[in-house]
């Protein structure tokens, strides 16, 4: 089984990584509007250090299910937190 069986893509902000691969696995490098287009269950975080923030920048994941997952220095899943905003 091969890294592109199990996850679909990465998503990384920098530009000049979007468009290639994870080394030694294939795993397509893309945009955060990857995430909306496909809408996934679970979006694992890999600099499970940074968590807050990133489950704060996307939190619009809620508005499918999605989840977010990190497993250093454990594996724990996480319900996103949607800010009711005053219009």
């Amino acid at each position: 089984m091969k890294g592109s069986d199990l996850i679909e893509f990465v998503v990384d902000a920098a530009p000049s990584k979007q468009g290639k691969y994870l080394p030694g696995s294939h795993i397509p490098v893309v945009e955060e509007a990857s995430i909306r287009e496909l809408e996934p269950d679970f979006i694992i975080i890999f600099p499970w250090n940074l968590k807050d923030e990133v489950m704060h920048q996307l939190a619009y994941v809620s508005e499918w299910g999605g989840r977010f997952v990190t497993f250093i220095p454990s594996l724990q899943v996480f319900e996103p937190e949607l800010k009711k905003v005053v219009v």
